[in-house]
């Protein structure tokens, strides 16, 4: 009997636009001869599958189950594609863990712990991965911008402290009016703002999953993008970045990438696939953990299933692997 999966999309932030683009990427790459599929749009106004003849049927969250056709449907895998809350923050998979239902993303405890990118990159420098330093501002306590030039160097990035896409990030030059603009632009997406001191080298990002046992690296992809920074135009718009997979670099620097991409995902306790984002620091001979996301984007412009096929699978085999994964831990 097939499993039954329930593909879930949408979410409560403005990262549920990309929820979307990666649903169709998903939605066109898996097995259907090897899993029953039902999409659920989680939404603020309620959870959603919409039947082939156009019918709205509601989830009941009592026992996450659907009725149709005077049946009721129960779910023997979660497959996870919302970024942003609730489904990359903890959220859902604490509600899954109560109803022992297993899912393709890092359970509640990684999931919200590197949703905060203060923590992230706390916990990180704890385990000795090289991050860069950083303030931490609060909404109801932030008095001025010397908070941060009394103890960074500029350049600096200003990011909403929980969320992504690099929705609501800066990058400030100077120790300027333009910091006071960028914080108050990251302030109205998150009650807490980060504030991290710039990395020069190259960008490079790496997926990194689990199948079999085996923690597995995809290709790494070198980042050029034609804003200042990789921002969500140059992440989402055609156009706006180089992404070049693989990248073409050195050995020596990819084995360290590839190490450190292995360690994070180890000392997180990470599950499914996560993109992990890197400054290589030339100077140093190092690579600098800047993110990591553990529901990455998968639409067509994305980098991870960019990554996939570099390595030579097909995307139906990486979601099977990842539904696979998830169902042999339950």
């Amino acid at each position: 009997m097939k499993p039954i999966v329930a593909f879930l999309t949408g979410g409560y932030s403005g990262e549920s636009v990309i929820s979307y683009k990666s649903a169709i990427t998903i939605e066109n790459s898996l097995d259907y001869d090897k899993y029953k599929v039902y999409k659920i749009d989680i939404r603020p106004d309620g959870w959603f599958h919409e039947t082939k003849d156009g019918k709205t049927v509601t989830v009941d969250r009592n026992d996450f189950t659907l009725g149709l056709g005077g049946e009721k449907i129960r779910f023997d895998v979660i497959l996870m594609g919302i970024h942003g809350t609730p489904g990359e923050d903890g959220k859902l998979q604490g509600y899954f863990d109560m109803l022992k239902l297993p899912y393709t993303s890092c359970d509640a405890a990684t999931s919200a712990l590197t949703f905060n990118k203060r923590f992230t990159v706390a916990v990180a420098a704890f385990n000795g991965i090289h991050v860069a330093r950083s303030v931490l501002l609060i909404k109801d306590r932030f008095e001025s911008a010397d908070e941060v030039t009394a103890h960074l160097q500029f350049p600096v990035f200003v990011k909403p402290n929980n969320g992504g896409s690099s929705i609501g990030t800066s990058r400030v030059n100077s120790a300027s009016e333009e910091l006071g603009v960028a914080i108050e632009k990251a302030f109205a997406e998150d009650s807490q703002v980060l504030v991290e001191e710039f990395i020069t080298g190259r960008e490079f990002t790496i997926g990194v999953f689990r199948s079999g046992g085996e923690i597995i690296t995809l290709p790494i992809t070198e980042i050029k993008s034609k804003k200042e920074f990789f921002d969500f135009e140059a992440k989402y718009m055609p156009g706006m970045s180089e992404e070049i997979t693989p990248a073409v670099v050195g050995e020596d620097i990819a084995v360290k990438m590839r190490m450190a991409a292995k360690k994070i995902y180890q000392a997180f306790n990470c599950w499914g696939i996560v993109r992990i984002d890197f400054i290589y620091n030339e100077e140093r001979g190092q690579p600098f953990m800047l993110e990591i996301n553990t529901v990455p984007g998968q639409s067509e412009a994305s980098v991870v299933p960019q990554q996939v096929l570099a390595m030579g699978w097909t995307l139906k085999d990486f979601y099977s692997a990842l539904i696979d994964d998830a169902l042999a831990r339950v």
